[in-house]
């Protein structure tokens, strides 16, 4: 089971951008799926973005274009760039991680066994 560790979260105004971070540890990083969810307060959690192993991606449709995932396998970390924020991005931003010998991307939260612990992302008009 790999632990997860988020941070690089903040308050920003709409049109700003943040970098979040997912440190990882326990295991080995390369093997996983890894993916970025979020939660806004009263909605339920939803998928932002997903990578595999050998580097594809998937996007939700609300953040295509503007946020961009990466993984760098030698230090165990996990990266979400978000450009172009908007006052809708603001919620609690989630690494989460699965082993999947397939390399399948999924969105779905159900999918995965690792999570962190969140880092808060505020975007003001």
């Amino acid at each position: 089971q790999v632990q997860l560790v988020e941070s690089g979260g903040g308050s920003v105004q709409s049109g700003g951008s943040l970098r979040l971070s997912c440190a990882a540890s326990g295991s080995t990083f390369a093997t996983y799926v890894l993916a970025w969810f979020r939660q806004a307060p009263g909605k339920e959690r939803e998928g932002v973005a997903v990578i595999g192993r050998i580097g594809g991606t998937i996007y939700a449709t609300a953040v295509k274009g503007r946020f961009s995932i990466s993984r760098h396998n030698p230090s165990g970390t996990l990266y979400l760039q978000m450009n172009s924020l908007k006052p809708e991005d603001t919620a609690m931003y989630y690494c989460a991680a699965r082993q999947d010998v397939y390399d399948l991307l999924y969105l779905d939260e159900s999918r995965y066994t690792s999570w962190g612990q969140g880092t808060q992302v505020s975007v003001s008009p």
